[in-house]
């Protein structure tokens, strides 16, 4: 790790230099995008501003490294931090001097950025309560985490086409995604052996596709010969040219999907006979004395540890103010056994608390977020902020959940929406039950701010589906669309996959008085 943090130190002020060419026009905004994006900083869209994404392995965030961060937001007068979509931290509205300066302090303290963006592995994705959840195979926490070290190691070496996402899930509820990313992991047992199956080529964004299943079954041992080899087969086959065309699932496209896994076994065994990949790794044994709580609460989630609890924070788009931060940081820091872990979803589980630790944690953290499906929606961060983006995310997830609240509904019937400000889908609309994805369109000869509408998405093992498009309709208009779409959930006393299956015709009539 010391030769690792040499080299990531040295490139620090090369990157500094780089970024004050960039404010001073020398380089373009492509240009420094190219090279920052590997450095895990993103140049806010007017170009003054930076972003930095922190690779929390896994989303296994410690309290030293969390601590960390509240100290670098503090620091740099930050009043929130965004929880994202894969696992990860950032910290938004920074300079490039602030940029190079944490990043050092990170390295030197274990807190990485480095291909956190760009054409890189990105942070290896587990499911958030792997380890406690009753329903897991086994826990892949150590799995995803040795992979996630291997990327790590060398991540400074990597010349890919584009990025390369790969997911482990403790069970088939897939919470991390495995069924739509390029390389998916999900633990299952088989008399009585621990085993996983294999997901290839799968992705979301503009032309979204599901992984295909590798027919065998993996030993857990062998997980980083099938990281390598799905290395290798990218960097061969993959597209340099079209930038567009440059992931793992268009390369399954051209070949076909037959074509596409024996190329895969092709690779896999000459990564076999190299050798010298098998891992090792110890399980983390819970055995704090549990104490049983009566409680029910829908953020409050029972371990497979009797008398243990997590207990689920979901801020608002992902935006955790950071007196709510220390709030957490300050109630955990005694407690024992306590931990933090992110979600895909924008949130983050406090974990490993008994009965009477979790009431306490439920009662601090009320005021964080909310506890409806609908209040735990995820929206990518937007405009004004993303270069990429089309629309501002976060101020109609904002503005749906204040129109629910100004009408008096609070129960908890629509299932959680996921907004994309643009079709890179940072917030999985593909796969959402109601998803959006920001666009503009021109209606009578005037350029409007709409999203498309996308429903039925699905996620699980033998169940992950891609939503239909059902149209466009104006942003303004979206929260009273869920506000009706909610109130016919009610009045017929149905959840929200069923109704639509059953009220077609309805469903229709609704969408047509909002499409454009």
């Amino acid at each position: 790790m010391r030769e690792l943090n040499q080299v990531l130190l040295s490139e620090v002020e090369d990157f500094r230099k780089l970024g004050h060419k960039f404010l001073n026009g020398k380089v373009n905004k492509m240009d420094f995008k190219g090279q920052s994006g590997g450095m895990g900083v993103y140049a806010h869209r007017s170009g003054k501003e930076f972003m930095i994404r922190f690779r929390i392995p896994s989303g296994i965030a410690s309290l030293e490294n969390i601590k960390l961060i509240y100290d670098f937001a503090n620091k740099c007068n930050i009043e929130t931090i965004h929880l994202t979509t894969r696992q990860a931290v950032q910290l938004h509205g920074i300079s490039i001097d602030q940029v190079c300066d944490i990043m050092s302090e990170g390295i030197k303290n274990g807190l990485y950025s480095r291909g956190a963006g760009g054409n890189f592995p990105r942070n290896v994705a587990i499911s958030p309560l792997s380890g406690v959840d009753k329903e897991e195979a086994f826990d892949v926490s150590p799995y995803a985490l040795a992979v996630g070290e291997h990327f790590l190691s060398k991540i400074y070496t990597y010349k890919l086409p584009r990025k390369l996402k790969v997911s482990f899930s403790s069970s088939s509820k897939d919470d991390s995604h495995t069924t739509v990313v390029d390389l998916g992991f999900v633990a299952i047992k088989e008399n009585g052996r621990e085993y996983f199956n294999v997901y290839l080529g799968g992705g979301l964004g503009r032309n979204p596709k599901l992984s295909a299943k590798l027919p065998e079954l993996v030993n857990p041992k062998d997980v980083i010969y099938h990281v390598e080899a799905m290395t290798e087969l990218f960097i061969n086959e993959g597209d340099y040219i079209n930038k567009g065309r440059a992931r793992i699932r268009y390369i399954m496209e051209r070949m076909g999907k037959e074509e596409f896994i024996n190329c895969y076994n092709r690779y896999l065994k000459k990564v076999r006979e190299r050798g010298n990949l098998e891992i090792d790794v110890n399980r983390k044994i819970y055995n704090k004395l549990g104490v049983e709580t009566a409680l029910e609460n829908p953020r409050l989630f029972s371990q497979k540890q009797k008398g243990l609890y997590s207990v689920y924070v979901h801020p608002v788009g992902g935006q955790l103010e950071i007196k709510h931060l220390k709030l957490i940081l300050d109630s955990i820091e005694d407690i024992d056994s306590a931990e933090i872990r992110l979600t895909m979803t924008e949130g983050l589980y406090i974990r490993n608390l008994n009965g009477k630790e979790a009431e306490k944690l439920l009662e601090l953290t009320k005021e964080i977020g909310g506890t409806t499906r609908l209040e735990h929606s995820v929206a990518c961060i937007g405009v004004p902020t993303c270069q990429m983006g089309v629309l501002n995310t976060q101020s109609t997830l904002r503005e749906i959940v204040d129109y629910f609240k100004k009408n008096n509904f609070v129960k908890d019937i629509l299932p959680q929406v996921h907004i994309s400000g643009c079709p890179n889908s940072c917030s999985v609309h593909e796969i959402g039950e109601i998803g959006f994805c920001g666009k503009m369109k021109k209606v009578e000869g005037k350029l409007l701010n709409v999203f498309e509408l996308h429903l039925g998405g699905n996620l699980g093992v033998g169940k992950t589906k891609l939503g239909n498009y059902y149209g466009d309709i104006r942003q303004e208009e979206v929260p009273k669309f869920l506000y009706e779409i909610a109130t016919r959930l009610e009045k017929d006393n149905k959840e929200f996959n069923e109704w639509i299956q059953l009220n077609e015709i309805e469903l229709k009539k609704i969408i047509d008085a909002y499409v454009v």
